[in-house]
């Protein structure tokens, strides 16, 4: 995987069910993930190996979904044996709103202008 998150990264995100009460749009999505045209966006980590977040593959915005997503798994993908999965550095994902996150509201037809998209 390259730019696997630190440690102390992983520590930030909220622990698994914390945001439950929250709707989905209010989301603070916490980490990118992509390879290709797949993208995962991680709401929620459990401390060990399962996220919970939204994922989009293959670039179909309507088979898109919440869900949980292994950590593990996601650094075992490879592509022809050496093309790995990345995750976008801290210093350009900043955490923001689901709502916020294009591909996201592209999915779930959300409408753009109720929202600050970044």
């Amino acid at each position: 995987m390259w730019n696997e998150p630190t440690k102390e990264r992983l520590e930030k995100i909220p622990k698994l069910y914390e945001t439950e009460h929250e709707p989905l749009k209010e989301k603070q999505i916490c980490l990118h993930f992509f390879i290709g045209n797949c993208d995962w966006y991680i709401a929620e980590y459990d401390g060990e190996d399962l996220f919970w977040g939204f994922a989009i593959l293959n670039g179909d915005l309507d088979l898109a979904e919440w869900g949980y997503i292994s950590f593990s798994e996601l650094k075992s993908i490879k592509v022809q044996g050496w093309l790995e999965i990345d995750c976008e550095p801290e210093e350009i994902w900043k955490i923001r709103k689901a709502s916020e996150i294009n591909n996201i509201r592209k999915a779930h037809r959300w409408v753009k202008e109720e929202y600050n998209v970044i």
